[in-house]
């Protein structure tokens, strides 16, 4: 019998999902989309309405949507009003500089206020935001801008002179860049405090189609080489849904997500997913410390946190760093970016008092797919079932026709039936490659897994057959 961590009755009857049999048959997508409001009068969906209006336009409006952590620096707290006039601040300066359906924004930005605003502020006005990660080099900076048409860049004086000024002559279609702060910007670059200033409090979110272009996310794949990925503002259907099923977040919950500020992982669940449900995200601009994490856990009472299974291993070397700290508040830890070890998920129940439990997505993938939920038994070095609305098939490996495997613990290609609202619509101006991703209706990983007997699917590795797709 394989290991299993058990749920307690309580645990399983506190879950938002608990039956997860019942919650699949009954579930559609549709379900999902009416628990979002949309645009008033029928205007479409936008990821930013979802994610802050409709809160500020409710019994939200008072609470706090962001508490944003520095070393040394007391927290600053934004509530969903206060969020809603920051992006609308953001959206109108960026029509301002003529942005709007599709105009592609990027930001460079280390964790803080800033990045949540760009990327909200940039979507609420129908433009199109694309996250890089201040690990990039100019040579990676200049190839995502030149890829991805930018046309707004922004960043912080010190990220410009490093990364961007070497090459912004090589990206002729960057008209703008605004950096943050309030010292005398580099050249090339202006204030954006001075264009939010000069935008007002309100902003009318245009018409939205649920199909129009909202997130440029890149990932380097296998080859190192970057591609694009296009996701839309329904995604925050998948986002949201998963939010509830996958990380069990309720709008009562204080959520923690370390994802690096340029992956996708980020802004989908950094930003978009735990907002859409009304909770509040902690930010912390701080770099990793094992202490100091453990001590803001505790400090901001953060009860569901989201983390890589990266910065997982970090801290367990660090042994015991939660060490006298009362974490009491933390229900839920969650861990995504590769598999998680048995030894890691034992880990987590030992020093922080609940197992850490994995979660399998990809950039292209835009959400959740397959995860481990706070209602259910969890087994160590699993990565969990499919989410509710996801249909999730190994396929044999290798070329020629579709076949799906079905014995228990055969290895095979782990694909997902193609039409959730988060999958990805194309690599952008790479056709044939988004083509190569797709067969007989499935969407093929890459990855590899295996499915016991009771349904539970466990990492196998990458398809050698995979190469450079997705």
């Amino acid at each position: 019998m394989p290991e299993t961590i058990h749920r307690t009755r309580a645990e399983s009857e506190a879950a938002n999902l608990s039956n997860l049999p019942w919650v699949r048959h009954d579930f559609t997508w549709s379900m999902a989309r009416s628990w979002l409001s949309g645009l008033p009068d029928g205007r479409g969906l936008n990821i930013a309405h979802e994610a802050v209006d409709r809160h500020a336009g409710g019994p939200l409006r008072d609470k706090v949507a962001l508490r944003c952590l520095g070393p040394g620096s007391p927290p600053v707290e934004l509530t969903y009003e206060d969020l809603r006039r920051r992006t609308n601040r953001f959206a109108g300066a960026l029509a301002a500089l003529g942005i709007d359906r599709g105009g592609r924004v990027f930001t460079l930005l280390p964790r803080g206020l800033d990045l949540v605003v760009a990327a909200l502020g940039t979507v609420k006005c129908g433009g199109v935001s694309a996250p890089l990660s201040a690990a990039c080099g100019p040579d990676e900076v200049r190839a995502r801008l030149v890829l991805g048409a930018a046309a707004v860049l922004v960043t912080t004086p010190q990220l410009y002179e490093r990364t961007v000024a070497p090459v912004r002559d090589a990206v002729p279609g960057l008209r703008h860049v605004l950096v943050t702060g309030d010292g005398a910007p580099p050249p090339g670059t202006s204030r954006l405090d001075a264009a939010l200033a000069e935008a007002g409090d309100r902003f009318e979110i245009p018409p939205t189609d649920p199909g129009q272009t909202a997130l440029l996310q890149f990932t380097a794949g296998t080859s190192g080489r970057a591609k694009g990925t296009v996701h839309v503002h329904e995604a925050v259907v998948a986002h949201h849904a998963t939010a509830r099923f996958a990380l069990d977040l309720r709008p009562e919950d204080v959520f923690w997500c370390t994802a690096d500020p340029g992956c996708g992982i980020a802004t989908s669940y950094g930003i978009v997913a735990p907002l859409s449900v009304g909770a509040t995200v902690v930010v912390d601009t701080g770099r990793f410390d094992a202490r100091r994490w453990c001590s803001q856990l505790q400090a901001q009472r953060v009860t569901v946190w989201y983390t890589t299974a990266a910065a997982v291993r970090m801290l367990m070397r660090h042994g015991d760093p939660a060490a006298g700290c009362d974490l009491s508040a933390l229900r839920l830890v969650a861990s995504t970016g590769g598999p998680l070890e048995p030894e890691a998920v034992r880990w987590g129940l030992a020093t922080l008092g609940h197992p850490v439990q994995d979660t399998w997505w990809q950039t292209e993938t835009g959400a959740i797919m397959i995860s481990n939920f706070a209602g259910l038994d969890l087994r160590p070095g699993s990565m969990g079932f499919p989410v509710p609305g996801i249909e999730a098939a190994l396929l044999a490996p290798g070329g020629g026709a579709v076949r799906v495997v079905d014995a228990p613990d055969e290895v095979g290609e782990l694909a997902l039936r193609a039409g959730w609202p988060s999958m990805f619509r194309g690599y952008l101006h790479d056709e044939p490659r988004y083509a190569r991703c797709f067969a007989a209706g499935w969407y093929r990983s890459g990855d590899l897994a295996r499915r016991d007997a009771d349904g539970y699917y466990w990492f196998a590795g990458r398809s050698p057959l995979a190469g450079t797709d997705p």
